[in-house]
């Protein structure tokens, strides 16, 4: 197996280092995470409103990439008061969470990743430790119904069904025990406490206790959850900034046994899965692993943004699938509550690809070959899937060779269900193609085969 998964923005664990859970409770979530495949993940807060990186720009060590949007200001010092008064304005007034669940439902999406709050440390949800979050009375949009953002949607995607994970960031660059004035570690402001832990242990013990309490909130008053996903990984204990995980997960699990503890990037027990970034690994991996990949440019909402295509979003899902993981699509809302609509359209289109084809996604595990060219398999319940990722423009023949080491009884189109006839020969079978997709391009056919 490769050592390392393919490195994505923020890079990620090595496979070779996962350490697989032993409480009964635990696998079987990972094996119910594993069968979700698809999640929607969605990056929400003040930050939206002016279209650029999340939170990034605050950190004067993450500038020369985080601040290319960012032209009407050039003083660091400035740039951040403004930031951090957008709480201020920030109402989206169209937000209808109901709406959210339904589309992701339609979508095909089992699982939602919603930010509860970010690196600057804004609160989608109605934090007792911090007024600095959408619920007070400084952020306009308190006075709505939907006031309480992040729950809200727990709210409506348990309603459909649909799991539940917390985004969660370690780091809070508002904490005034985590960004500690007074203290010169830097000359400017990074990603890291402006302080060193070893020298200041009061400080560092506040910013633990303030972390562990926000996090057993979200546990008691909003779960139960399918996993906490905690961003952040300078926040680990070889890089000085220990805040006791074992604690934390002891007392979350203490609430919610079999919680899975997503640790991204911190390698160990607390890193229940793997998280590659705007990246896919290359090849199988034989360990729980989800790639989180947003549809536009960026994790939060651009001003006339790309988003990519339902044939790209199926062709990313499927590569994903066979090699043996999960798939987080990340969209980011707009500053009016809404989701953009070109993002929805491509995520409809993919939907209904999986609403004919699904059987060969949700529930599957990799087969021994897994992948051929374009051709990826899947497999479940005895029956072998196979699905051609074809590009745009790229057409079919009359047939097609599926390589399969193991005698094939049957050949179906999934999508109709309809018996293909075949051709055996040593090493696999030609399928003969309908005339309904023979010489035809559509997105990713699948072929269900009985072994």
């Amino acid at each position: 197996m490769p050592d390392m998964i393919k490195n994505g923005l923020h890079g990620c664990s090595r496979a070779d280092t996962y350490v697989y859970p032993r409480e009964p409770a635990l696998l079987e979530a990972l094996g119910r995470f594993q069968d979700r495949k698809l999640g929607l993940m969605l990056h929400f807060g003040p930050y939206s409103q002016l279209g650029i990186y999340e939170s990034w720009p605050l950190s004067d060590a993450d500038a020369s990439w985080s601040r290319r949007d960012v032209d009407w200001e050039s003083d660091p010092a400035r740039f951040r008061e403004q930031y951090r008064r957008m709480n201020e304005s920030f109402n989206p007034v169209r937000f209808l969470p109901d709406a959210w669940a339904d589309f992701a439902a339609e979508s095909g999406f089992r699982y939602v990743v919603f930010t509860t709050k970010h690196h600057d440390g804004f609160c989608m949800y109605d934090s007792a430790y911090t007024d600095y979050k959408v619920t007070a009375p400084s952020c306009p949009f308190s006075a709505h119904r939907y006031a309480d953002i992040a729950g809200e949607v727990f709210r409506a995607f348990r309603a459909r069904g649909l799991g539940v994970t917390a985004y969660f960031s370690k780091p809070d660059w508002h904490c005034p025990w985590y960004w500690a004035e007074g203290y010169a570690r830097y000359p400017g402001q990074s990603r890291n406490p402006t302080y060193e832990p070893a020298l200041h242990p009061e400080v560092w013990e506040r910013f633990v206790r303030f972390t562990q309490c926000q996090l057993l909130e979200l546990v008691r008053r909003y779960g139960p959850f399918d996993a906490l996903w905690l961003d952040g990984g300078q926040v680990r204990p070889d890089n000085g900034q220990d805040i006791r995980m074992h604690e934390i997960a002891s007392l979350c699990r203490g609430i919610q046994p079999g919680l899975l503890m997503i640790d991204r990037t911190v390698a160990g027990e607390f890193e229940n899965v793997i998280t590659p970034e705007q990246s896919v690994p290359d090849a199988y991996i034989p360990v729980p692993w989800e790639s989180c990949v947003t549809i536009g440019t960026g994790f939060s909402y651009r001003y006339d943004d790309e988003y990519k295509s339902p044939r790209t979003l199926v062709n990313l899902l499927v590569s994903v699938v066979c090699r043996g993981g999960c798939l987080a699509l990340n969209i980011g809302p707009q500053p009016d509550g809404r989701l953009p609509r070109r993002a929805m359209e491509s995520c409809r289109g993919m939907g209904a690809w999986l609403a004919a084809n699904g059987d060969a996604i949700y529930g599957t595990r990799p087969a021994e070959l897994n992948e051929a060219g374009s051709l990826a398999f899947t497999q479940k319940d005895g029956k072998l899937y196979c699905i051609d990722r074809l590009e745009e423009g790229e057409r079919l023949g009359e047939s097609l060779v599926i390589p399969c080491a193991r005698p094939v009884r049957e050949v179906r189109l999934l999508a109709t269900g309809q018996a293909l006839g075949f051709t055996r020969f040593d090493g696999g079978v030609a399928v003969r193609l309908p005339e309904g997709i023979a010489g035809e391009c559509p997105i990713a056919p699948a072929f269900e085969l009985t072994v």
